[in-house]
């Protein structure tokens, strides 16, 4: 847990979903995770964490991953260790896309969509994704270091219509227009 002047210290992305109805094809949302430079925080990210990958040191991982929404509790969750994040990283953006197969799927054709942004038991944002029902991809939450306070969040839920992770990649870390 975060003390009073440290900001945050370790944070958790979950996301979940309704699988899809029998016969139908399996949905797939991905959690994805862009770090970019303190210098150059819209900038081209420094790395990418996803559903094949890491941090390089191991900062931020992704614990579970599903590719059908089946099971109990959150489907995906990536989790964030900022108090290890190099002084170089200055701003961590978290989106959730859906991986297009055989059609458009938008956050509104999926069911019981949800994501969670949490430090510990401690609920920092919660969403549906109502508000972005017609979005293949959405920017969930952004870190940013605040000097010497640490780690700060900020709930953002942005809907973009791209055609997969690749094209969210480069869009996500872009300012709010």
């Amino acid at each position: 847990m975060s003390g009073p002047s440290k900001g945050i210290e370790k944070a958790d992305v979950q996301i979940k979903w309704d699988p899809s109805p029998s016969g139908a094809a399996a949905h797939d949302l991905d959690i994805i995770a862009a770090t970019y430079r303190a210098d150059d925080p819209h900038g081209v990210p420094v790395y990418l964490v996803h559903f094949d990958s890491r941090s390089p040191d191991g900062t931020i991982t992704l614990s579970r991953d599903s590719t059908t929404g089946q099971g109990f509790g959150f489907d995906e969750i990536m989790s964030f260790e900022f108090e290890r994040l190099a002084e170089s990283y200055g701003r961590v953006v978290v989106g959730v896309v859906i991986q297009q197969r055989g059609g458009r799927t938008a956050f509104g054709d999926v069911a019981g969509t949800r994501v969670r942004v949490a430090e510990g038991y401690i609920e920092l944002a919660e969403d549906d994704f109502a508000s972005v029902a017609g979005a293949t991809a959405a920017t969930v939450a952004e870190f940013t270091r605040d000097g010497s306070a640490g780690w700060a969040f900020r709930k953002d839920v942005r809907g973009f219509d791209v055609s997969g992770p690749e094209e969210f990649s480069r869009v996500m870390g872009a300012p709010p227009a």
